[in-house]
């Protein structure tokens, strides 16, 4: 299975990375956002004060969490790709459990197991979502068979209000 609208390899990493790190700030503004206008001080104008402090403090370090994710799960893919010599759903799933297990080192031996259990999970979830995804629209244009097609045309003949004559 190839993937025709990616990058290749090396500028992948940081294409993924930056696609991470933005998804991170806009996910981050729009949760600290509203977590900052709830926990402010009554007032509207302490609400959107409390809001735009928030957002400004803490949606940078989820962008930038984000973007260490995006930017290791790439490179490990990359590297899978090249060891391999294929593109196939499997490097997406162990890039996806190398880097849950990767970035919970710091917590020990069971949060790394966790995490990389987790991770592959996740990543064979969205792997399996996006082939099924990729069958449905494939079957749906899919030319009919010559059985399909003659069946479709006695249909038409034998249907009331059509006449042969």
């Amino acid at each position: 299975m190839e993937e025709y609208a990616r990058e290749p390899c090396p500028w992948r990493i940081v294409d993924d990375c930056g696609g991470a790190f933005t998804m991170g700030l806009i996910g981050g503004a729009l949760f600290h956002g509203i977590k900052g206008f709830r926990n402010a001080p009554s007032g509207m104008n302490r609400r959107f004060l409390g809001m735009t402090t928030t957002i400004k403090q803490k949606s940078p370090i989820l962008a930038g969490n984000f973007a260490v994710w995006g930017a290791m799960f790439s490179t490990i893919d990359c590297s899978l790709v090249y060891v391999r010599k294929k593109e196939d759903p499997w490097n997406s799933i162990i890039s996806g459990a190398a880097t849950g297990g990767i970035l919970a080192a710091r917590n020990g031996v069971p949060a790394m197991a966790g995490s990389a259990l987790i991770g592959g999970i996740l990543l064979a979830m969205i792997e399996g979502i996006g082939i099924l995804f990729t069958r449905f629209t494939a079957e749906q244009f899919r030319p009919p068979t010559f059985q399909e097609a003659f069946e479709a045309q006695q249909q038409q003949q034998n249907a009331p209000g059509t006449s042969s004559s």
